[in-house]
């Protein structure tokens, strides 16, 4: 039987391995957090229960592993699990993996394929930045509060901001890394949203009334992380909606994924 891995920091990631697990292939999933681990194995009702087998998690020809890899840890574990089809469908913001996978799958001779997360049109009323530090830049033209869900990695960036730390309202994972980097950087009490996303269009307009945002900051993510829900709720309220562009590559669709996975494993 063939070994497929997937690198899954997206909805994708999930709603692949859930597609793919029928296939006659050994399915290996890799997740940064254990919470991330927890979100991919919502074990559906009258299905087995998953259970701890060296390390990981297993479930028939799934294996779920949880904790972020460096380049060489992704190559000996391809090396280990006997890996012949490596899928990245970590997030399109994740450059730094993406760019890591790649390597450990050059170096290993294994196939590579990128999962592309759906485009979303661009609006002429939104505003589009290229980085978040871009976003700052423009942010620090204006007042107001501002409603960031760019993510706890990047909040470092808003603390250049004159008044920061009144301006901003961050929600970030309810993960413990997440929390404490907020805090660290001074966000903290009502400017501090710990919560799963994606979120609802109602819960993004309570969201936004409830900080009284003028500016709500989010990155492309496309459907699947919510972006079109955020999109509406900022029309709505009358918040701007400032977008970090999502970064240029090249890949394959959804349903090209599972259709080349689905000729592989029978040939």
């Amino acid at each position: 039987m063939k070994h497929i891995l997937i690198f899954a920091g997206t909805t994708e990631g999930r709603e692949l391995m859930e597609k793919i697990k029928h296939f006659p292939v050994e399915v290996f999933v890799s997740v940064a957090t254990e919470y991330g681990r927890e979100c991919l194995l919502k074990e559906p009702e009258g299905e087995r229960a998953y259970y701890a087998k060296h390390g990981e998690v297993q479930a028939g020809n799934l294996n779920v592993i949880a904790g972020r890899m460096k380049e060489v840890e992704m190559k000996n574990y391809i090396l280990r699990q006997k890996i012949d089809l490596v899928v990245d469908a970590t997030h399109p913001f994740a450059q730094e993996v993406t760019k890591n996978i790649k390597e450990a799958c050059r170096e290993t001779n294994v196939s590579y394929v990128r999962l592309l997360r759906t485009q979303v049109e661009k609006e002429e009323n939104l505003v589009y930045v290229s980085s978040v530090e871009e976003g700052v830049q423009w942010l620090e033209k204006t007042t107001g509060n501002i409603l960031i869900t760019t993510g706890s990695k990047e909040l470092a960036a808003y603390t250049k901001l004159t008044d920061y730390q009144n301006r901003c309202y961050a929600r970030v994972l309810s993960t413990k890394e997440s929390v404490e980097e907020s805090v660290r950087l001074g966000l903290e009490g009502t400017h501090l949203i710990a919560m799963q996303g994606p979120f609802s269009e109602e819960m993004n307009i309570a969201t936004i009334h409830h900080v009284q945002a003028e500016y709500l900051i989010t990155k492309e993510s496309g459907s699947a992380g919510g972006f079109e829900d955020k999109a509406r709720a900022a029309a709505r309220t009358g918040a701007v909606l400032v977008v970090v562009e999502r970064p240029k590559e090249e890949g394959e669709t959804f349903d090209e994924v599972v259709e080349r996975i689905r000729v592989w494993s029978l040939q």
